[in-house]
């Protein structure tokens, strides 16, 4: 896992996403790991997130301008 001093993310954000796609990043605050930067991809798959927010918006009982959890949702809990 590849680690960005918060200097270094403020300072080259496409470096960070960048690394982002292909692992996770550490970004710290006077040492300390603070965040970790994700491509969405690692995310959905850390999640369990299968369903696009296309999926998401289409779903009947949603309400206009509301977005429900994934209906996984409590198995990711």
């Amino acid at each position: 896992m590849k680690t960005l001093t918060s200097r270094e993310f403020n300072q080259d954000v496409s470096r960070a996403k960048r690394l982002a796609r292909i692992e996770p990043v550490f970004i710290t605050d006077r040492g300390r790991p603070t965040h970790v930067l994700l491509g969405v991809e690692a995310f959905r798959q850390l999640a369990r997130q299968t369903e696009t927010i296309v999926d998401l918006l289409a779903q009947p009982d949603a309400a206009p301008g509301e977005v429900p959890p994934p209906r996984d949702w409590d198995r990711t809990r």
